[in-house]
């Protein structure tokens, strides 16, 4: 059974909910962040990315600037540009970007949900990241980026929402990126209660996006439950903020690779290897694959078709299968020497959001070689972590992204 809580959530006062509302902390790197928050004060950015309020090079782990994140946040609330709901509540939060809607329940998912493996993951964490968002948590006494999960669709659970959203919303706003975003707060007890229920009826939950917010949110709450001799169970440290959406909703994008050289090969003698694993043809367009074990290579102002031959991994294994295994077994470590992609300096990632066009532009201004992936499903995840294993590094990019700021989990 999942375990989920209302609470009561931080939060911009109406009129200021879109000056709030920023992206998530690790989609902007530090000069971007400081760029996109000019002249902007309410930002949350000067929360989840405080650094940006330091002189140009401090050191991101340092402790002043988690301290100054705690700061910022206390400003907002002290100038009364976020407040504190006066009683526990669920929220549903509608996402629409184009023609593509999704609707999750904001809640506060449980520490022993994640300890027990009904919150399942599929992504290994890196110690520095996890390091640093258990500080931030810690210091700020606070989760200030939802976890990102999902779950097999549930039709009640939909029914009710979608009636629910007849109800005129809290918030309704375009962000700078185009994305519509809409939040309703569930205040009803009788209502909280049902939802309660029918989360208790679904046996698991996946981790969408989010495993360093989710593993960190886990050990300042099991640190918090050791220090504390009365410790009973429904503190709020025994949960962290998540957004929870339907398996059916989900929009996983393609996440590209670029690679800046060739391992000291010429063009001519990089295709001949790559002939060994996959099937070659040059295209005369930028090139997006349509089916499972297809690959775009851009290499030299031209466009390959790759496709993987069968018998160059094992068809049945959930993980070796999937698309970004067989791009690096059959190529870019055999190939390219990129052995470990996590901390290779030689290979970057692209998120589909971006478009090929953002893989043109890096190989043609210097770099070697660019990949074009077909999206995981969300059915492959699903199925990967139910078998307890975990996918390579950047194996999904999922859209749009959960804005942060809208709400806040506030620890005590």
């Amino acid at each position: 059974m999942a375990i989920v809580r209302p609470f009561k959530g931080l939060r911009p006062v109406t009129e200021h909910v879109k000056d709030v509302a920023s992206p998530p902390y690790d989609v902007l790197n530090s000069a971007e962040a400081r760029k996109m928050a000019e002249d902007k004060p309410y930002t949350f950015l000067h929360v989840i990315k405080p650094e940006i309020d330091l002189p140009v090079g401090a050191d991101l782990y340092d402790d002043a600037v988690y301290a100054k994140g705690r700061e910022n946040l206390e400003r907002l609330i002290r100038d009364q540009i976020m407040v504190q709901d006066d009683k526990p509540c669920f929220y549903l939060y509608q996402q629409s970007m184009g023609y593509h809607n999704q609707v999750g329940l904001v809640c506060c998912a449980s520490i022993e949900d994640y300890e027990n493996d009904v919150i399942r993951k599929h992504e290994h964490t890196r110690r520095d990241k996890e390091n640093d968002r258990i500080r931030h948590v810690d210091t700020l006494n606070a989760n200030t980026g939802p976890v990102f999960l999902t779950y097999r669709a549930n039709a009640e659970m939909n029914d009710l929402a979608a009636k629910y959203m007849e109800r005129k919303p809290l918030y309704d706003f375009v962000s700078e990126d185009g994305i519509w975003h809409t939040l309703w707060s569930i205040t009803d007890e009788a209502l909280i209660k049902r939802i309660e229920n029918l989360f208790a009826a679904i046996p698991v939950l996946y981790v969408a996006d989010g495993h360093h917010r989710s593993a960190s949110g886990t050990k300042v709450g099991q640190r918090r439950r050791e220090a504390n001799p009365n410790h009973t169970g429904d503190e709020e440290y025994n949960s962290f903020l998540s957004v929870i959406f339907p398996h059916d909703q989900m929009y996983i994008m393609d996440y590209n690779r670029v690679v800046k050289d060739l391992c000291g090969m010429n063009e001519q003698a990089f295709l001949d290897r790559v002939k060994n694993s996959f099937d070659v043809k040059p295209v005369g367009y930028a090139f997006a694959p349509e089916h499972l074990h297809e690959f775009g290579m851009y290499l030299g102002g031209r466009w390959y078709k790759l496709t993987a031959k069968p018998s160059s991994f094992p068809q049945n294994d959930p993980v070796a299968s999937l698309d970004v295994a067989i791009l690096q077994n059959n190529l870019l470590s055999p190939i390219l020497d990129i052995g470990d992609p996590r901390k290779d300096k030689r290979i970057d990632f692209v998120g589909g959001i971006r478009g090929l066009d953002e893989l043109e532009r890096r190989v043609n201004e210097g770099e070697a070689v660019a990949f074009s992936m077909f999206p995981t499903s969300i059915e492959q995840l699903m199925a990967i972590a139910d078998a307890g294993e975990v996918m390579p590094p950047k194996s999904t990019w999922f859209e749009p992204k959960l804005r942060s700021g809208i709400l806040v989990h506030l620890l005590d």
